[in-house]
């Protein structure tokens, strides 16, 4: 039995009427901001996060939200975008990357440049920097490290740079005691990274659709791991060769465990376990 448009969801007496209309107009919003495609499985998880966003702006029905939404721009795309990624990171995520990372460092005589496109609440973009750090003569460094996200919250959290007890996972403990420090009274059992790693990052909101990116030329790697499996094939390769304008011939671009960019041999090759070089040398300044 083929579903009409306006049959209602399996939502259907919760807090509010989600329809099959209200969810693919918030797939066609997601995927035209964001280039994110949701697929039919996920219509409760939707219902789930952004439910919170009627009860918080006083929306009495989706379709009244989305409405407004489309009809004004206001701070509210912001929160709809926040509300539907997903951020799902630890220390030392993959750690399989992070000698490939360490070597890499090593075996040039200057300070890297290195992109963090998938920033999370910070713990991957403070991972590379412990690397680097630790791959620095006398523990000091000139290595340059951006991190960005699309959602301003986990940003927030990543720049203040605070975890909680469960927090801790994929950290060391000798780790642990050289970049972090211990929380006291309300903060016990949570720790704070250390002021002289926090330096070695900035942070800043950026949406990987954008047609340019605020980020240098010249990188010597980009991590962008566990994002693009959430677009679709034209969506990765218009953003792949966006990553590669910014990245020098033989940088590295890292990805994630589920993604897989064989089919861009005219820009990168595979360096190892989902670690790819950037070998082509023609210009990609019209991506």
């Amino acid at each position: 039995m083929i579903s009409s448009p306006t049959e209602v969801s399996p939502t259907e007496g919760k807090e509010y009427t989600f329809s099959n209309a209200d969810f693919d107009r918030v797939r066609a919003l997601i995927r035209k901001i964001a280039g994110i495609s949701l697929n039919s499985t996920k219509q409760n998880m939707v219902y789930s996060r952004l439910s919170r966003r009627l009860r918080t702006t006083g929306h009495v029905s989706f379709k009244n939200y989305l409405d407004e939404l489309e009809a004004r721009q206001s701070d509210e795309w912001q929160e709809f975008t926040n509300a539907l990624t997903t951020n799902l990171t630890s220390f030392f995520r993959e750690e399989h990357h992070f000698p490939i990372l360490a070597e890499f460092i090593r075996a040039r005589a200057q300070p890297v440049k290195i992109w963090c496109a998938a920033a999370s609440t910070g713990e991957e973009p403070y991972s590379l920097a412990m690397v680097m750090s630790e791959c620095a003569t006398g523990g000091a460094t000139n290595s340059k490290l951006l991190a960005t996200d699309i959602d301003t919250n986990v940003l927030e959290t990543a720049s203040n740079g605070v975890y909680a007890a469960d927090g801790h996972k994929g950290l060391s403990e000798s780790r642990r005691n050289r970049f972090f420090l211990k929380g006291t009274g309300a903060n016990a059992g949570k720790i704070r990274v250390r002021p002289e790693l926090r330096k070695l990052v900035e942070f800043a909101p950026l949406n990987l659709l954008a047609n340019e990116y605020a980020v240098p030329l010249g990188l010597d790697a980009v991590f962008c791991r566990n994002v693009l499996i959430y677009f679709d094939k034209p969506t990765q390769h218009l953003v792949l060769a966006r990553l590669a304008r910014h990245l020098k011939v033989g940088g590295l671009l890292f990805a994630g465990h589920s993604e897989n960019f064989s089919d861009c041999r005219d820009i990168f090759k595979l360096r190892g376990k989902t670690v790819y070089e950037r070998v082509d040398q023609r210009s990609v300044a019209g991506a």
